[in-house]
């Protein structure tokens, strides 16, 4: 009878030890479940940011950023499908860039004629300047909306001194001075000393968006 019960002590504790073991060997696997996982959404968020260049416009982030607005259409979830779609709208849209500057230029011509007549006391020429510059407004900054707002670039551009460097760079010059045309068209009415800085920030305004469309063509 002893040995009876000395066995079942035995066979019991065998299996409570096996059990044990069992649970041992369940923990790495249940840690390497979650690491396998983690190194996925690794890969995965590298993958993600693969599609996109390092450095773009905060405001195309806000729109086409990992997170962006327009991630939310089921469209322009962040795929390569979904970028190919965005060079190709981006195609559009620095076309659309383009001939919107050449427009700006064009009416910024007709309204710095008009202007300067006007500077000569020719005021028969005032709504014609105001039209000229109306026009330029509008295609400037709709120029200007759409290169701040469209889709980045696929990777990042060279680094040094480069063509699209020179150009952003007179970008910021030219819209600087496009505000500045603005706020003093409105003060130089009340205050007369005011008209040389307008007709500099004017020159300064077409001169630098001259120059910004034709180094790109370069």
């Amino acid at each position: 009878m002893k040995r009876i019960i000395l066995s079942v002590i035995i066979l019991c504790a065998a299996i409570n030890a096996g059990a044990q073991d069992t649970l041992k060997l369940e923990t790495p696997a249940k840690d390497t479940l979650t690491a396998q996982v983690q190194v996925a959404d690794t890969l995965l968020n590298s993958e993600e940011e693969s599609l996109l260049p390092e450095n773009y416009l905060f405001t195309q982030r806000l729109l086409w950023g990992k997170k962006g607005l327009m991630r939310n259409l089921n469209v322009f979830e962040l795929s390569e499908d979904s970028r190919n779609l965005e060079m190709n709208i981006r195609s559009y849209t620095v076309r659309a860039h383009q001939y919107l500057g050449y427009a700006s230029l064009l009416s910024m011509i007709g309204a710095g004629i008009t202007g300067q007549q006007l500077y000569k006391g020719n005021e028969r020429n005032k709504d014609l300047h105001e039209t000229f510059a109306g026009l330029s407004n509008v295609f400037y900054f709709s120029s200007a909306a759409i290169a701040l707002f469209q889709p980045p670039v696929m990777h990042d551009r060279a680094k040094g001194f480069t063509k699209f460097r020179i150009h952003r760079v007179l970008s910021v010059i030219h819209l600087s001075s496009m505000i500045a045309t603005n706020l003093l068209s409105g003060l130089q009415e009340d205050n007369p000393k005011l008209k040389p800085y307008h007709k500099a920030a004017a020159i300064t305004a077409f001169s630098s968006l001259f120059l910004a469309t034709v180094v790109i063509k370069f």
